[in-house]
């Protein structure tokens, strides 16, 4: 049984959320606004955050900031459930440290999908007996007991998505993997081909990884991405996207 904290100020939505998730056998606490989810996440470290962005006197977008500033919870998966739908909002969500962005209005059998997704990527669903095998490749390895990647002598403290886009990546080194599979096997599920969802959780785990001369994520244009696990420099006119 896995401990979710839902923050949405709209009751009738939180309740609904509240009743579907208790029917898988979670267990699941409600805040009514922001500054009350912030301080309930902080106090009990729920296994995953389903938040809600458009909020009064602190919205979602600062709440996942704070929570992704705090060391009690900066590793706890998070779900944000909004009804801002454009392009540049998901952007703004997954640069704020959401790990998936789920639409309003959305189907009660997709919230459960994403929610079981994220929860074994975070090692507490259902398929968390096994956690990933340990991966070295190169100047990366893996470290799943502690969501850790150690780059040369460096270590990395990564998301659940990170890890697992890394470890994905780690599995198919030397290969181009494609935008579609990246989100079919993180993901746990088949969602339509999100390039930008990709685009910004790729961003974030350059910026863990790599430093101003040592790159090991290439961007294959028209195909995807491909891990360089030896590291490379950064040729002239070659962009990070």
């Amino acid at each position: 049984m896995s401990r979710i904290l839902v923050i949405d100020d709209d009751q009738a939505i939180a309740e609904l959320i509240k009743v579907n998730l208790d029917l898988l056998g979670h267990q699941v606490t409600t805040a009514n606004d922001g500054i009350k989810g912030l301080a309930l996440a902080q106090q009990n470290r729920p296994d995953l955050i389903v938040l809600d962005v458009m909020m009064p006197d602190l919205d979602g977008f600062t709440v996942c900031q704070r929570l992704r500033q705090n060391t009690g919870t900066n590793g706890i998966p998070i779900l944000m459930l909004t009804a801002l739908g454009m392009i540049k909002d998901k952007v703004k969500g997954f640069d704020s440290g959401a790990d998936d962005y789920l639409t309003k209005p959305f189907e009660i059998p997709e919230l459960q999908v994403r929610v079981r997704a994220l929860l074994r990527r975070a090692g507490t669903g259902p398929a968390s007996a096994s956690l990933p095998e340990i991966l070295t490749a190169g100047e990366i390895t893996l470290i799943p007991e502690n969501l850790q990647a150690k780059v040369r002598e460096r270590i990395v403290k990564l998301t659940p998505t990170e890890f697992e886009i890394l470890h994905c990546l780690m599995q198919h080194h030397g290969q181009t993997v494609s935008t579609g599979k990246l989100l079919e096997e993180v993901w746990g599920y088949s969602p339509d081909d999100d390039v930008d969802t990709i685009r910004v959780h790729i961003r974030h785990l350059r910026t863990r990884l790599e430093t101003s001369d040592r790159k090991y994520i290439r961007t294959v244009y028209g195909g995807g991405y491909q891990l360089i696990p030896e590291g490379f420099t950064k040729q002239a006119g070659e962009t990070p996207e």
